[in-house]
């Protein structure tokens, strides 16, 4: 039986596409790059700020110092308009409060650096009481590594690897849940897309949170 599910943020239980694109764009604009389009942050997202930086700056430009530079113009502009746009995805809310009800714990496990996750976890999550929320530290590997999600469990009390669940929208969140030993479920309504989570162990792709709720529903059937 699920006693604890644990979420990824970008992609999974928010869309905040725009609003880290249009906060890159802004950082880019500031050191004298060319923008991307929203659809290209699709790709660009998920491994991390240092790695959105490498990979939204033109080749030539990649070094360490342009990608302080990025982050010292992204993190106050991003602080600022980090919901302008974003929203939980359709169903979630749904899916938490019947999780809730059973008695299913959540968690945070995202590559998103802290502050922006807490951020956000506070402004569209805090009355769910998330035993953990993570997100990327200094001297915390990056996923998927899987000790976000050993911290995770942890701080969640006496849950076992058969108990819990890591969701995600991407082929590093299925390798992440996969790596920790714990079941892995594919966000398919997220940035990737079925096709990159078909092509990693998993559990369940899911195509609306609903489905979630069911399968874990199911266990106790």
């Amino acid at each position: 039986m699920t006693k604890l599910i644990i979420f990824d943020l970008d992609g999974t239980l928010l869309d905040t596409l725009k609003d880290i694109a249009d906060a890159c764009n802004f950082a880019l604009a500031q050191c004298g790059c060319p923008p991307h389009r929203l659809e290209e942050y699709n790709l660009l997202v998920g491994r991390g700020i240092s790695n959105l930086f490498r990979g939204a700056l033109p080749e030539d430009n990649r070094t360490d110092e342009n990608i302080e530079a990025m982050r010292s113009h992204f993190v106050p502009y991003y602080r600022e308009h980090i919901c302008d746009s974003t929203l939980p995805y359709d169903g979630i809310y749904g899916m938490l409060d019947a999780l809730a009800e059973k008695g299913v714990r959540f968690a945070i496990a995202s590559n998103k650096y802290q502050e922006g996750t807490e951020q956000l976890y506070r402004h569209f999550f805090g009355k769910y009481g998330f035993t953990c929320v993570a997100g990327q530290k200094e001297g915390r590997p990056i996923k998927p590594d899987p000790e976000i999600i050993f911290e995770a469990m942890s701080a969640s009390g006496d849950v076992k690897k058969e108990e819990t669940i890591y969701c995600g929208d991407s082929d590093v969140d299925m390798l992440t849940g996969h790596n920790a030993g714990v079941r892995t479920i594919g966000a398919a309504w997220g940035f990737r897309g079925r096709k990159e989570l078909e092509s990693c162990p998993h559990w369940l792709i899911a195509e609306n949170p609903e489905e979630i709720l069911m399968a874990v529903k199911a266990e106790s059937e």
